[in-house]
Parts: C-alpha cells; structure tokens; sequence
C-alpha cells in the first residue's frame, strides 16, 4: 500500500483526538474500520504507531515521526489546493503585480488599471516576488537586476524593460552639484546610501569603487526617502536610479563612464496573461518615468545604448 495524505489525516486525527474511538466519530467513521485502516497504514509503514491502553492512545516514537512530517505536508498540500483554486477561479481578464522599487509600476497599473483589474504586491526581495510568482500568487513580477547580470534563476520567463544608470543624488552646495558628471573617484571620501535588495548590486558597488582605486566607507542600506534626507542634509551621497525625480534642494548628476547600471526586468509565469500586450506597457510606463526626468532624457541623447529596451 503506498501512503497517501488521507492516511497522514488518519494519524493526525488520531493524535489529536488522544483515541482511536473520538478519532473515529471526529472522521465519520465506525471505530473498527478506523482501526482497521490503522493497521494497513502502520503495516505499509513497517511498525507500530500508537501504544493503546485503556488511558488512549500515545504516539510511538515512529508515530512521532510521522506524526511530526503529517503536521508539516498536510497544511502544505492544502495551501497548495486553496491557492490552485484561487488561481484558477480568480476573476479574468486581470492582472496580479508584485514589484521591488523602480519607476515602472506606477505607470504600468495606471495604463492596467484603466481597463482591468488590478492588484499589487512590493517587496525588497526579488527572489520573493520570482517564487510567488511560480507558485501561482502573481502573475508578474517588476524586479531589478545589476546591468552584466542575468535574470533570476527559476521557471519564470524574463522580459528587458530597460537598462538605466545609476546616477548620484547631492545636496545642492555638494561641488559635484554644478557638474554634468562627475567621476566615481573623485568621491572617494564620501560616505553612501544606498537601497536594500538581494541582487548582486552591493558587489557591483564595490567592484566599481575598487577599479576606481578605493573602497568605499559608510553604506547606509535604507528606503528611498531616507537616503533623500541623508544626501539632503549632507550625511551622505545616495545612489539612485536614473529615473528617479531629485526631491527639492537635491541635484541629481550622473556618473562618468555609468559604472554602475541597474536592468528592470517583467518576469511572468507561463499562464500569465497577455503577456506581450503587460510588456508593451511596461515599456511605455518606463518611457513616461523617463520624460519626466529631464536631467536622464539629456543624457540619453549622449548615451543611446541605454534607456527603455526595444
């Protein structure tokens, strides 16, 4: 007899219940046939698993062990029922987005959400969003990824929305304010804010400031309005997206050579829905961010192979 989940719900049952007789009546079933399938099940499992007196019955220490995996497969498998059927009979036509920080999802649930329905995740972790995805909680997922680097590793399918720079965001009396770009070297002394995530871009920092001939000092890992205020009042320079709209007293100014750069990528599961017709907003979503940014929209002029993919 090969064991199956319903066997697991047998000795769970029993267990819980403390007897053979209230696990019977809490199954539905007469208390010799539970008994009965007991003993198939602890035959199919090679021993015994409940010692049975007149005071119940206790798990043995194979029952413990199984007992132990039931109470972890049983919930698991149910999980995996609900979010199938959630899946399946979820309203259509619609969409499911999650997405770390970037300057895509705004502008894509705008264009979605005039004609769809529309619901949203956000997460610092890619790897989350990549994993929800494949297991059917989302149907999208807006993540980034440094420029040399690949796509996270998965089942998802992966689309390139852009390849943006990274620029720095000074206080307006910084020196660097007034410059068209500055070299990564000649900030040197200074000490960063940067975003959190868990892609490779910590390591593409420090490999920039190394080929610059320095490593860098204080990092400050915070959320985005945070390393506005640390650049604002002089704390830090912040690293940020080339997309991102400088807050008042702050100069937005990019980096000689782009040494560092940031990919926006749509991963989707395979039943995502219209895929090629999400991607073609995604893209246009990126466009208008781009527009909105004059300082980024000039220096493409200078630097063609970047910006929103084609």
């Amino acid at each position: 007899m090969d064991l199956e989940l319903r066997h697991l719900r047998i000795v769970r049952a029993v267990a819980d219940a403390g007897s053979v007789s209230k696990a019977a009546s809490t199954l539905g079933l007469a208390q010799p046939a539970l008994s009965a399938q007991l003993k198939r099940i602890e035959r199919a499992l090679g021993g015994t698993l409940f010692e049975r007196d007149r005071l119940g019955a206790r798990p043995t220490r194979l029952g413990e062990l199984v007992l132990a995996r039931a109470r972890v497969l049983l919930p698991a498998a149910q999980e995996l029922q609900d979010e199938a059927a959630r899946f399946v009979t979820r309203p259509s036509p619609g969409f499911r987005i999650g997405a770390t920080y970037g300057p895509v999802l705004g502008g894509l649930v705008h264009r979605l959400a005039a004609e769809h329905t529309v619901s949203t995740y956000t997460s610092w972790s890619a790897r989350e969003l990549a994993s929800m995805v494949e297991l059917g909680r989302l149907d999208y997922a807006l993540v980034g990824a440094c420029g040399d680097s690949g796509a996270p590793a998965g089942a998802l399918l992966w689309d390139s929305i852009s390849l943006d720079p990274i620029f720095v965001l000074v206080p307006e009396r910084h020196p660097a304010a007034g410059e068209k770009e500055v070299e990564l070297a000649d900030l040197a002394e200074e000490q960063w804010a940067v975003t959190p995530g868990d892609a490779c871009f910590a390591d593409c920092f420090a490999m920039a400031c190394a080929r610059a001939g320095f490593t860098p000092g204080t990092i400050y890992e915070t959320d985005v309005a945070t390393c506005a205020h640390l650049a604002q009042v002089g704390r830090a320079v912040a690293l940020c997206q080339a997309t991102h709209v400088p807050e008042p007293g702050l100069v937005m100014v990019p980096l000689a050579g782009a040494p560092l750069r940031w990919r926006q990528l749509l991963g989707r599961h395979p039943a995502a829905p219209d895929a090629t017709w999400v991607l073609s907003h995604a893209k246009q979503a990126h466009m208008d961010s781009v527009r909105r940014n004059p300082a980024y929209s000039d220096w493409l002029v200078r630097n063609p192979s970047f910006g929103t993919a084609p």
